[in-house]
């Protein structure tokens, strides 16, 4: 233990080292030239295993086409059989000076890519990382060849891709208000008898307000003003339907009355690119209007949404009430938005909170409680950490986000490296890999990783001329002035102050770029005194300092064992603290060693209520028993005595999104839906409202098991689900092909819905009680001199006994003391405290009973 210490001690003085260091630029030569490895054998392993399908699956070294492989819902709509991750990596090889690739995949995309295929895709999707990909290639082609050393056989055929996919994804905007569908037929649109969509009335606001970069660079590149005036008219839309008392937009929105739908407003997943886009759009076409609507949500986002270092979700009509406590990890993309705005501050602030969090959990959580546990554990392999990561190293020029990137470096080789690609974490609590590689790993996270720890003067490119969209693909920003806006595509100014003036109050940064003369006047060292508030945010790191202890006693058997073994024994883990002390005892040829143990409390992870489906019908009759996870609406399962019981019958269509075919089978028995597409309150709604008393949802991510994975809650819309009356449990997807498969042999399966410690035949144990108890070694006389106080737990080991020592004050100890919980010694022991009980003169307490809140 003290060897651990040590070590844990000097770890913590390198990091503290390391965190002071500047990087020379060969420690930089040596992490790009990492970066272009890690990156050849992402790329190398998709090209090898999985091209021309749309993506790698990393796991299984092969590739993932659509139809041939379990469907997992919603996360699919990204595949549309066109090669999705070789369009979506294509300016990276640029970037990344690997132009022998780019001419090749160049041509590989020109001879091999369809966009016509009779495929559902997300536009949202379709748009940033196909048509933005197209397009990002496109303009790095052209710039090689007019420089006339490269791409000299080039004749903008990426722009005509472009364009046909452009026209393609149209029929989405045919709407009454101009929103768009969220997903559209390539080849048969939207409202076609063979389109297989059509039906959806919602898309959530980063759908339709993320469509002005790639839409009007296309406009502007192929002179056809249409795809043009359909984004601006979306975000017109967007924009009038804000909230005016707070000038915040939800979430999700009806696209034919313009409604809102899910009421919460933030900065993460279901708005975020939609704030990030009317920014970017000033920049890019020098539109004053988007600046000024960007603005007006800025300051609202800074009033009600920003609480530093955290950014939570509110209600848009009552924004001084937050309506969840957890965070999404797509916000992380924030900060690198403020640093753009020049608003430095908060982006130090919320930068740091992720990065400890990472610290905490190796990467960032797809969600993570206000408290920064665990909230959702998987994580895809995200870039928005880094890509903030590389805004605030470029604004700031502080070598700690130097050290910040090479962290992530280090931590995708270490957990997320595969033999054939990287893998997503299926959940950062067990390490365990997800068979996935989304295409904006290669796309936008090597991208920003390379940028980080590259000068100017080693790119192919001035990147100061381009603006990144939010897949990280390259769009020039000299289209507004080499590209004339299209006709009729001026939005009109004065929508922007309708109802709310623009605030005379404007600060510095309000219409410029950020300024390191300004923000850092004779002060470099401002972004670490930010920083160093908020540098042991989860507790990671953070120096021990000794607090005030107070001695407690427990019972120990004379039974020979050494104290650390025996305290193991009753569940009580032990944490070394950094600070060790020796100390020598008084007698004579006896040596001692006091162990202080100081009681502390811990963060634990959000408890939930382990529920099981037990299949009771012939042949299973109780035997069989899946576990699965409560929701946090609906029946409380643990208020029926008894739980819920009945057959199960599965949903038409599966996932539930959408009115039940199968009502007249579903009425009064237990629903199977399948999760994806849409939450799982509208299931729960649709389900209720066909008759179900009950629901099973099983999870579409393949694999996933309730042994290697943590349960959790289901949780609502952001809306109020008191309306959700039917118990709702879920299954990962090994225990739901267990019920499926029985379902399909039986036919008729009887199933009980409730809390797992009340399942039929279960025999009910005590939960075992822990303790969490750090130690450090101590002289003697730091206790008997009174300079430490507070509850402690003394253990004194001598050459022949063992005892335990208690000084505490008589008032408080006659308070505090439950005779039941001592050792009872003999009136002659307790004459002479010194002395040792024997084994025939104490009696052990009840170790099973609940000890005092406060011993």
């Amino acid at each position: 233990m003290l060897l651990r210490t040590l070590l844990i001690t000097s770890l913590l003085g390198w990091a503290k080292c390391q965190e002071s260091q500047s990087m020379t630029p060969e420690e930089k030569t040596v992490i790009r030239d990492q970066i272009i490895e890690m990156f050849d054998h992402a790329y190398g392993s998709y090209m090898k295993y999985a091209y021309p399908a749309d993506e790698l699956m990393p796991l299984s070294c092969r590739g993932r086409v659509r139809g041939q492989e379990p469907n997992r819902g919603d996360i699919d709509d990204s595949l549309g059989k066109f090669s999705l991750t070789l369009i979506d990596t294509l300016d990276t090889l640029v970037v990344l000076n690997k132009l022998d690739e780019f001419e090749d995949a160049v041509r590989k995309a020109m001879t091999d890519v369809r966009l016509d295929n009779d495929v559902v895709v997300s536009v949202f999707e379709t748009n940033i990382r196909v048509l933005g990909g197209l397009l990002g290639a496109h303009v790095m082609a052209d710039l090689l060849r007019q420089r006339g050393e490269r791409m000299l056989w080039y004749r903008d055929e990426l722009l005509h891709m472009a364009k046909e996919l452009g026209y393609r994804l149209l029929p989405a905007f045919n709407t009454t208000s101009g929103l768009p569908y969220p997903k559209v037929n390539l080849r048969y649109g939207v409202l076609n008898p063979l389109s297989r969509t059509g039906t959806e009335s919602d898309t959530c606001t980063a759908c339709a307000g993320t469509m002005i970069l790639e839409f009007a660079a296309l406009s502007r590149l192929s002179g056809d003003s249409v795809f043009e005036e359909h984004a601006r008219k979306a975000l017109d839309v967007l924009w009038q339907r804000r909230q005016r008392g707070s000038d915040l937009v939800g979430t999700v929105i009806n696209i034919h009355n313009e409604e809102w739908v899910r009421r919460e407003s933030g900065v993460g997943a279901g708005i975020d690119s939609y704030y990030e886009y009317l920014m970017k759009a000033y920049i890019l076409l020098g539109d004053n209007v988007f600046l000024e609507r960007f603005n007006i949500h800025y300051s609202a986002i800074m009033k009600y949404i920003s609480q530093p270092p955290l950014l939570l979700n509110v209600h848009m009509h009552n924004p001084t009430v937050s309506v969840r406590s957890w965070m999404d990890s797509l916000l992380a993309f924030f900060p690198g938005l403020q640093v753009l705005r020049g608003d430095l501050k908060p982006a130090i602030e919320t930068h740091e909170m992720l990065y400890q969090v990472t610290k905490q959990h190796k990467f960032l959580p797809e969600a993570f409680t206000t408290e920064f546990r665990v909230h959702w554990g998987q994580h895809l392999l995200r870039p928005e950490f880094a890509e903030s990561t590389y805004y605030l190293y470029k604004a700031t020029g502080d070598p700690y986000y130097l050290r910040v990137g090479q962290s992530i470096v280090e931590k995708l080789n270490a957990y997320a490296r595969v033999p054939c690609g990287f893998a997503a974490v299926q959940d950062v609590r067990t390490g365990m890999h997800e068979d996935r590689m989304d295409s904006f790993f290669l796309a936008e996270m090597f991208k920003y990783l390379y940028l980080l720890f590259t000068d100017k003067s080693q790119l192919p490119i001035d990147i100061d001329d381009y603006i990144f969209t939010t897949e990280a693909h390259l769009l020039p920003v000299s289209l507004s002035i080499t590209q004339p806006p299209c006709q009729s595509n001026n939005t009109a100014f004065s929508q922007t102050r309708e109802a709310v003036p623009v605030s005379k109050e404007e600060d510095m940064f309000t219409h410029s770029c950020p300024s390191i003369e300004t923000l850092f006047p004779n002060n470099p060292s401002f972004a670490k005194t930010i920083r160093d508030s908020y540098k042991y945010l989860t507790g990671v790191g953070r120096a021990f300092h000794p607090s005030p202890v107070r001695e407690i006693e427990l019972p120990l058997h004379d039974n020979g064992m050494e104290p650390v073994e025996f305290l193991k024994s009753m569940g009580i883990s032990l944490t070394p603290l950094n600070e060790v002390f020796a100390g020598q005892t008084e007698h004579k040829a006896v040596y001692r060693v006091k162990l202080v143990a100081e009681v502390s409390h811990t963060m634990e992870e959000e408890e939930v209520l382990p529920h099981v489906v037990q299949l009771i019908s012939p042949p299973f009759l109780g035997r069989t028993v899946l576990t699965a996870g409560p929701a946090k609406f609906g029946m409380d399962l643990t208020k029926q005595e008894h739980g819920v019981k009945g057959s199960i019958v599965r949903a038409s269509p599966y996932t539930a999104c959408e009115p039940i075919d199968s009502a007249v089978a579903l009425k009064g028995h237990i629903a199977l839906a399948l999760r994806g597409d849409c939450m799982f309150a509208v299931k729960a709604r649709w389900l209720q409202e066909a008759g179900a008393i009950g629901v099973i949802f099983i999870d579409h991510s393949e694999g996933s098991n309730s042994v290697d994975t943590p349960l959790f809650q289901m949780v609502g819309d952001g809306d109020s689900t008191e309306d959700i009356t039917l118990p709702l449990v879920f299954l990962f997807s090994h225990e739901g092909a267990v019920l499926t498969e029985a379902l399909e042999e039986h036919y008729n399966v009887d199933v009980l819905l409730l809390p797992k410690e009340r399942q039929l035949g279960h025999d009910k144990t005590k939960k075992t009680l822990g303790m969490n108890i750090k130690l450090r070694l101590a002289d003697e006389e730091e206790l008997e001199d009174g300079s430490a106080r507070g509850p402690t737990l003394e253990f004194v080991l001598e050459k022949q006994e063992m005892f335990l020592k208690e000084e505490e004050e008589e008032e408080l100890r006659q308070q505090q003391q439950q005779p039941q919980q001592r050792q009872l010694c003999s009136k002659a022991a307790e004459k002479d405290r010194t002395e040792p009980c024997s084994a025939d003169s104490c009696q052990t307490a009840n170790f099973n009973s609940r000890p005092n809140a406060n011993p």
